[in-house]
């Protein structure tokens, strides 16, 4: 069964020759076990790739007035929505260099004519359950990929990385953020509310995750793990930069969704906190031969885990060596420094306040917070023509408060 089809439902076929006896005798090969599809030519063929009902599988002719079928197969590769599908050549050309440039093309297999019926029904069946297994596998990957970071289910599928236990020791940036007080605040709240304002909040961090290139490595309860530099690393300075962004466009989206739930009447809300450390860790699968996770270890996990804890409400707090690695391109601010847990001495550590004006970075934020007022603005989504509005809006809030 194909993806698009329903169970028993037969394969989709398409023949596409500009001869009306040769579409009548590929009707007569293929109708018992397949519906077939015609398209007398190559314009009609690319509309009908494109309808509801896609073909599984594409017979197409080489040799046809206006648009031959190299040229299909040009088109058809070049379009996202119809790359995948398999197509077989069907010509009277027989020389080995026609052969070649057909298959270069992206062609699945070549039939010469005068076509063989056993021939063709056998790689008909053979490429349809080729392509059915592409398919199931692709399915496979993506719904792996929602249980793994998509770097390492890429890394697995490219075969690049093995699933056995190893590890090895890497600079890091890791980050920690969670929920302040996410339990006593959910306490009384149904327990649908809890769960849609919290998957919500999950699918829309882990967004952003993704865009930034963070390796998301779990859930903890209402916390997320998320580290730089593995499986794929930009470099240990772009690493943490691309964190620290990071954090920043999640508290910006914080702010947003507070706005969005209140507006759909549901007068709950969120206010995160996190915690940024770059470190030595041990990263790779651990666990047994039975079960592996692949995770991060070591002291500068849990530092970036105190940070957190540390951090107010709506603030994003960064060690010493994380600042070292960002402070040309991010505004921070000395805090005093942290007593840890697990940590012989005071810990220093900085308050993210924005990115520094003029580094043409990907998104330029103002945040500024204080007991009962928080004020974020991302600037590169501000659209210039909407600024005067906006500094008028501010001014008014202003005058409110003085």
């Amino acid at each position: 069964m194909n993806d698009a089809q329903g169970a028993g439902q037969p394969h989709r076929i398409l023949v596409v020759d500009d001869t009306p006896d040769n579409l009548y005798l590929m009707t007569a090969l293929l109708e018992e076990h397949y519906e077939v599809m015609l398209a007398p030519s190559g314009a009609r063929a690319l509309e009908m790739v494109q309808s509801d009902a896609p073909p599984q599988l594409i017979l197409l002719d080489i040799m046809m007035p206006d648009m031959d079928g190299y040229d299909v197969m040009r088109r058809l590769r070049q379009d996202p929505a119809t790359a995948a599908i398999p197509v077989i050549f069907l010509t009277a050309l027989t020389s080995v260099d026609e052969e070649q440039f057909g298959l270069d093309l992206g062609a699945t297999d070549y039939i010469t004519k005068p076509i063989s019926p056993p021939i063709l029904l056998a790689r008909v069946k053979t490429h349809l359950e080729h392509n059915l297994n592409a398919r199931r596998l692709q399915s496979l990957s993506e719904k792996l990929s929602r249980y793994l970071a998509p770097q390492v289910c890429q890394s697995l599928l490219d075969g690049s990385r093995q699933a056995e236990i190893r590890t090895q020791r890497k600079r890091l940036t890791v980050f920690f953020s969670d929920i302040k007080d996410f339990t006593a605040s959910t306490a009384k709240w149904q327990p649908e509310d809890v769960t849609l304002l919290l998957n919500s909040y999950f699918s829309e961090m882990s967004n952003i995750a993704a865009e930034y290139g963070g390796t998301l490595d779990k859930f903890i309860g209402d916390a997320m793990v998320i580290f730089f530099g593995d499986p794929v690393s930009l470099g240990v300075k772009e690493d943490a930069l691309q964190c620290v962004r990071m954090a920043l466009a999640m508290q910006l989206r914080m702010a947003e969704l507070r706005v969005l739930w209140r507006e759909a009447g549901i007068n709950k809300s969120f206010e995160i906190r996190i915690g940024i450390n770059t470190g030595f860790c041990d990263v790779g699968n651990f666990g047994s031969e039975q079960r592996m996770d692949y995770t991060i270890i070591g002291p500068e996990v849990n530092l970036a885990a105190r940070l957190e804890q540390a951090a107010e409400p709506g603030q994003i707090m960064i060690s010493g060596e994380t600042q070292a690695l960002v402070q040309e391109a991010i505004d921070t601010e000395a805090m005093s420094p942290v007593v840890a847990k697990g940590f012989a001495e005071p810990i220093a550590v900085f308050r993210v306040q924005g990115e520094i004006a003029g580094q043409g970075r990907q998104h330029r934020v103002i945040q500024h917070k204080r007991p009962g007022m928080q004020l974020t603005i991302d600037l590169d989504r501000l659209p210039m023509a909407e600024r005067a509005a906006a500094a008028r809006e501010l001014r008014d809030v202003a005058d409110r408060l003085s």
